[in-house]
């Protein structure tokens, strides 16, 4: 499968760019490190990329329920979850992945770039974040800041005071009774 490569009209159309992200990092006083690296859309194609980067490599799940209710579940790449098992940890219905459509209106990103930063686009606090206990209980995580061609690395507690100052509240929740049947 082809994936769309990120251009310059990307950046343009994004409400908040990594480079907004990262001074609004700075005025926090967040200490974070910066890669550069080519674009990767899932985590296979990053697990060359992240062999480089020090740090707990994470990704992150778009949801919604059927009463449109919309989540962004944040855990470690080494947690594996069913889908299915999430809504009784979570507070919500049957879930699905968001559209594309619905991640650029919610979170402001496209596919590939998800991460638990976009929740600053969520001006209107329509999406509830969750935080994989696990990927919390690491040294340092690492996201996408808003584009898939570039990895930040944080404390998690960094990255609960980031979550906040968007006013969210950062959910932290065990996905142990996640795990698939059989794994």
């Amino acid at each position: 499968m082809t994936q769309a490569v990120n251009t310059s009209e990307d950046l343009l159309d994004l409400p908040t760019s990594p480079e907004d992200l990262m001074r609004q990092l700075d005025e926090m006083n967040v200490e974070y490190t910066l890669h550069h690296h080519e674009a990767v859309y899932t985590v296979e194609e990053s697990r060359k990329i992240d062999a480089g980067i020090s740090g707990t490599h994470c990704r992150n799940l778009f949801l919604r329920d059927k009463k449109k209710k919309n989540f962004l579940v944040v855990l470690q790449n080494a947690t594996e979850i069913d889908i299915k098992k999430l809504p009784s940890l979570i507070g919500s219905d049957r879930l699905s992945f968001g559209s594309a459509d619905r991640l650029w209106q919610y979170l402001g990103v496209r596919p590939g770039s998800v991460c638990p930063f976009s929740i600053m686009n969520d001006t209107e606090a329509q999406v509830k974040i969750f935080l994989d206990k696990s990927m919390m209980e690491t040294d340092i995580v690492n996201y996408h800041p808003l584009l898939n061609t570039m990895t930040i690395g944080l404390k998690p507690a960094d990255l609960i005071k980031f979550i906040e100052s968007t006013g969210h509240e950062a959910h932290i929740i065990d996905l142990t009774n996640a795990k698939p049947d059989g794994g």
